[in-house]
């Protein structure tokens, strides 16, 4: 087993957190040794195992900030909870590797960062919709290789969005982000397909289709579709915005990927199980004019076998979210999440999120998943 390094912050801080790994920025330690936490950090690049989790833990521990990469079920919230935990924060706004259930039997709080990721990941959304669309790191690769002879009517050759139709699957904060910013950049229609309505997306596209139709240009529409096969048949590309669970696993599967059209675009940073890899890389090499921008894998951080051989994917290692000003404020709200929960502060559970970037120990706990079913008090 390979042996971690940790860093000690606060030494004498009167409450033990454990940070499973080093985190940009600085005001998340300033936050929790504000909290009087003594903070120790596994600078190491490697994934914690289960056991290093739990020899980290020992026993004597009050909270814990960790990482998507970590499964965090039963055991590990019983043996938190033994050791005198009361909070662990994911450093994520998603959660699928995490047993709300257990957490909540055990008495822990579960804490997550949204908020800060919204536009920083939809921007990635975007840039990875570009790339795809226009070919552009097959291009690139091309003219690395010293292949470029000049130009050329056919050379890499790739789609239009203007004016076409765009499908959101999972219409939440950065669903919606990405489809704004579709709509604005490239007058692009809007499908979606979400367990409820989204009335202010609907509104958002109804305003601007209004200022585009001042300025000269065509009306826009935003449909809500009631399912998913429907949207993927009509969309030209879809963007994949959805939590993963047992509902959403595999959702987008050979089935489906053969309703979309040929020539569609396939976008997801999400989470990698949401697509059947096998089965996209299947399509792919028989529909040589779809695409595909992945930011996420389904067994991270291997990939399925000849993904990274097709010109028609482009992918990139889970970076959706980095940017240092979003990093940074994950720390921040993953900080602020267990050093409110020590101080046995109210949960927030609200929107907006900015004002825990620069305070030194918050009033309030920023965001709990599971504050109602422990009966934590709530701000109102």
């Amino acid at each position: 087993m390979v042996e971690n390094e940790w860093r000690i912050e606060n030494p004498g801080g009167s409450q033990r957190v454990i940070v499973t790994k080093d985190l940009p920025g600085e005001h998340w330690l300033e936050v929790l040794k504000a909290a009087d936490c003594r903070v120790e950090i596994c600078t190491s690049d490697t994934i914690l195992t289960r056991m290093q989790i739990i020899d980290a833990i020992g026993n004597s521990c009050d909270g814990v900030i960790g990482q998507l990469t970590e499964a965090w079920g039963e055991e590990l919230f019983i043996i938190l909870n033994a050791a005198g935990g009361k909070v662990y924060s994911n450093y994520a706004v998603g959660y699928n590797n995490i047993d709300i259930e257990a957490a909540t039997a055990a008495g822990i709080a579960v804490g997550n960062t949204p908020g800060v990721l919204t536009e920083t990941t939809a921007e990635m959304a975007v840039a990875l919709t570009l790339a795809a669309a226009r070919r552009v790191c097959e291009a690139e690769r091309f003219l690395r290789a010293g292949r470029y002879q000049g130009w050329l009517p056919n050379l890499f050759v790739g789609e239009l969005l203007e004016g076409k139709t765009v499908g959101i699957i999972g219409a939440g904060r950065i669903g919606s982000a990405y489809a704004m910013m579709m709509v604005k950049a490239h007058n692009m229609n809007v499908l979606y397909c979400d367990v409820n309505a989204n009335v202010e997306l609907e509104k958002a596209v109804a305003a601007y289709s209004e200022f585009n139709q001042s300025q000269g240009g065509m009306p826009l529409r935003c449909t809500r579709c009631l399912n998913v096969e429907d949207l993927l048949q009509q969309a030209d590309c879809v963007s994949v915005h959805t939590l993963l669970d047992d509902s959403t696993y595999h959702l987008i599967d050979a089935d489906r990927l053969v309703m979309m059209k040929e020539n569609a675009i396939l976008v997801n940073t999400s989470r990698g199980p949401v697509i059947d890899e096998a089965a996209l890389v299947a399509h792919a090499r028989t529909h040589p004019d779809f695409r595909a921008g992945l930011d996420v894998f389904e067994h991270e951080p291997a990939l399925a076998d000849g993904l990274t051989e097709l010109d028609n994917i482009v992918a990139v290692p889970h970076i959706g979210s980095a940017t240092q000003w979003t990093r940074t404020g994950m720390a921040s709200l993953a900080a602020c999440n267990v050093a409110a929960v020590l101080h046995g502060y109210p949960v927030w559970n609200k929107d907006d999120f900015l004002e825990y970037l620069s305070f030194p120990v918050p009033q309030a706990v920023p965001s709990i998943i599971n504050a109602e079913a422990l009966g934590l008090a709530m701000l109102p």
